[in-house]
């Protein structure tokens, strides 16, 4: 590589990308078995793993092979685009498509091995904690282990099996993230087979549109839930530049109350605070795929400074020219260090 195609590291501030993927070549294979096994009714996981899974178009084949790497590519990746801090979380769906027991084995594997390539680069890497919603209580117990062992937040995959963390079954996991204060990633995966099929049918299921459109919709659940109500100091991650959501603040607001007053849903119910308040409050956005100045600035403005920080989405949207583009933001260099730098210091305890 010529050294006129890399990006040099800052002076002014560190670059740390938050929303990094990496997946053990274990859990690759599982996934293409558990597709061309067939038993598993899930059309978007089909979709997602059917094509990163098995297509040796280049494109899937050189996400596979960066997702399970943790050292020598995955570093002069993030040395070429000046990336000085990246931090790691398992890749969608997790561990979310197994049953209980296996799910509960490949979390605790998996963050084992994350740990490993932390400790063997602890200068470049922290690590989100997976877990198996599947076993809520055990989830919490996986989360006391990983802040022991050091890491940074914890990462969810959305919906487990149409499921969504809104339901109080889940609700230990909300309350062990809170007593340990780490912030949990609600991270994109395929819809659920009730929602995906308008989608699949015209190609918009995965990153161009069903991730965003599913994750909102997960977020919101959360919110209207009342978990935050239940839940006052838990504070949660989702990327993207919000998945659309601060684009749609005033109408939530508005909507909300205009429901929650005529009594249309017995399941909408009277929060403590606006719809907006709770993002505003308990919601951090990364800018993962979306390296648009606009975007970008809109959030800050709306949601907060401190509450927006950059992520790249290596391996699947790893473009060295964003880095350049996010360096030429018309954006004081203050303003510039809390994207790149303080947000995510703050957030993950860094």
């Amino acid at each position: 590589m010529a050294d006129q195609d890399l990006i040099p590291f800052s002076d002014k501030y560190k670059r740390i990308a938050t929303e990094e993927a990496w997946a053990p070549e274990e859990l690759l294979k599982m996934y293409a078995d558990l597709y061309n096994s067939k038993t598993y009714d899930d059309p978007g996981f089909d979709s997602l793993w059917g094509f990163y899974g098995s297509s040796m178009e280049p494109r899937p084949a050189t996400v596979r092979r960066k997702l399970a790497d943790l050292d020598d590519e995955r570093i002069a990746d993030m040395d070429a685009a000046g990336i000085d801090f990246a931090i790691l979380s398992l890749t969608s769906p997790g561990v979310q498509v197994f049953d209980r027991d296996t799910a509960v084995t490949l979390a605790r594997d998996s963050n084992d091995m994350l740990k490993e390539a932390i400790d063997r680069h602890p200068d470049r890497y922290a690590g989100l904690c997976a877990i198996a919603p599947q076993a809520p209580e055990l989830a919490a117990l996986e989360l006391e282990r990983c802040k022991n062992l050091g890491f940074r937040g914890i990462i969810n995959n959305s919906h487990t099996f149409g499921e969504y963390l809104s339901d109080p079954k889940f609700w230990p996991i909300f309350e062990a993230a809170e007593a340990m204060d780490m912030p949990i990633y609600l991270h994109p995966t395929t819809p659920p087979k009730n929602m995906i099929e308008p989608m699949l049918e015209v190609g918009l299921d995965g990153a161009i549109f069903g991730f965003g459109a599913e994750t909102g919709m997960h977020m919101l659940r959360i919110i209207t839930a009342g978990v935050f109500d239940r839940f006052p100091k838990l504070q949660m991650i989702i990327g993207h530049m919000g998945e659309a959501l601060p684009y749609w603040m005033y109408r939530l607001d508005f909507m909300h109350n205009a429901q929650v007053s005529s009594h249309r849903y017995e399941t909408l119910k009277p929060l403590q605070k606006k719809v907006s308040d709770y993002l505003k409050e308990h919601v951090t956005i990364t800018s993962s795929g979306m390296a648009w100045e606009p975007a970008i600035k809109f959030a800050q403005q709306q949601i907060g400074l401190d509450r927006v920080m950059y992520a790249m989405d290596y391996p699947y949207q790893y473009v060295k020219q964003e880095v350049t583009d996010m360096d030429n933001m018309d954006m004081s260099d203050e303003h510039k260090k809390m994207f790149y730098q303080d947000v995510a210091t703050k957030v993950f305890k860094l």
